[in-house]
């Protein structure tokens, strides 16, 4: 069974307290190169076959959501978020690619480690996996001798996963330049169970753009407060169903003014782009049908009556994230090989959740699955107190093992077409 060594331990507490929360997530000091450097020195055996950021054209794409777009303004942006990319084996062989992102949420907290759980930010989301990938992939290449001569194994150490980037500048311009594999798998916490299901996301936001009044004369103004927090209520009814998570919510934060503009934010999750337009559309609408409701409730109110008149003049609706693609399937033959490999599967019932193998979707004739260790949830990701066992980093390096050597054994190495 494959192990974690005293060495593995020491570079996931050093990748740790290596700083990597990208822009999106706020300022601070962003050392990905440092933790990617520090990955790829560990890697013994590979070769850094791409190390660098994206260029800027690769953000005027569709989909990129607006606050890449926005962010990657200043030039440090991009600087400051590269990619890696590792090869074993030759180019034209099989391959097996691994996707795991060095980019945590912010909110650093120092590494620690007690001899059975180790702590801090990234520790199972997803430092620790990256980590136990590596110890894996030695353990397999240790038993399978065809592993790097006939199949290939390409790891890629990722920017821009976390902070709302959806991958746009990180896992994306990697798959458009030919880095991936027959078999990609994505090293996310699903209690080491293989999901080949990633669903994606649209954002809306809900602006009010009208004129704010004093309190003494609240009339005289648009109260956006109330007009957005009647589409917050009317939006969480009409978009029922757990698709639908409606967020954040801002007009002011004095107590004697009537503010005139607001924004509403809405996240809507969705697992085929079928979905995803159905979705879009139907929130148009019950924007629309809020608006309206909203003037004939409020027609009566003096306070109330000019935000209800110019309803539909002052509310607007825009995508800050739209048409992103989402992963219906892992494809024919990967629960076969899955099985060979002993990985059990995610319950078919249980949902999906949005990460970077959203873009392999695009990609025919190959196979993709999430897996690793832990649970988003339980080991406390994106929050304080962020934690991974060590004995599931280990069962994790020995899932991969088993996955690459099934994959050897396979006689067609399943290559895409």
């Amino acid at each position: 069974m494959a192990g974690l060594t005293e060495a593995d331990v020491a570079l996931l507490l050093r990748l740790i307290d290596l700083p990597t929360a990208g822009p999106l997530e706020g300022p601070g000091p962003v050392w990905l190169w440092a933790a990617q450097t520090a990955y790829a020195e560990a890697a013994h055996g590979f070769d850094v076959v791409h190390h660098a950021p994206a260029e800027p054209s690769e953000l005027d794409l569709p989909s990129v959501p607006e606050a890449v777009r926005d962010a990657a303004r200043d030039p440090d942006f991009l600087a400051a978020q590269p990619n890696l990319v590792l090869r074993l084996g030759p180019a034209d062989a099989p391959t097996v690619m691994f996707n795991v992102h060095l980019d945590t949420v912010a909110g650093h907290e120092p590494a620690s480690c007690d001899g059975a759980v180790v702590r801090g930010r990234g520790a199972v989301d997803a430092k620790g996996p990256a980590v136990a990938l590596l110890a894996g992939i030695r353990d397999a290449v240790a038993r399978e001798p065809r592993l790097g001569r006939e199949v290939s194994v390409l790891v890629q150490a990722v920017a821009g996963e976390e902070g709302g980037a959806m991958g746009t500048f990180g896992t994306r311009p990697l798959i458009a330049r030919g880095f991936y594999g027959a078999l990609n798998i994505f090293c996310e916490p699903t209690g080491l169970r293989y999901l080949a299901r990633a669903t994606a996301s649209a954002t809306a936001r809900v602006r009010v753009a009208g004129s704010g009044a004093v309190d003494d004369r609240p009339g005289d103004g648009h109260n956006a407060t109330v007009l957005l927090g009647y589409l917050a209520q009317h939006l969480a009814t009409e978009l029922a169903g757990g698709q639908a998570c409606i967020a954040g919510l801002h007009t002011g934060t004095r107590h004697n003014r009537v503010y005139g503009q607001g924004d509403l934010l809405v996240n809507l999750a969705y697992a085929g782009a079928d979905e995803g337009a159905a979705l879009t559309a139907a929130l148009d609408r019950a924007i629309a049908g809020g608006v309206e409701r909203f003037g004939s409730a409020f027609a009566g109110v003096p306070e109330l009556a000019r935000t209800a008149a110019d309803a539909a003049r002052l509310t607007t609706v825009d995508w800050l994230k739209r048409g992103l693609p989402a992963l219906a399937g892992g494809g024919p033959w990967l629960g076969g090989l899955m099985a060979t490999a002993g990985v059990p599967a995610w319950p078919t019932a249980e949902p999906a959740f949005t990460c970077d193998a959203i873009w392999m979707s695009e990609v025919p004739g190959t196979a993709t699955a999430v897996l690793g260790p832990g649970d988003l949830a339980a080991n406390n990701a994106h929050a304080e107190g962020e934690f991974v066992a060590l004995a599931d980093l280990a069962a994790f390096a020995d899932q991969v093992s088993r996955v690459l050597r099934a994959f050897t054994a396979t006689p067609t190495r399943t290559a895409p077409g």
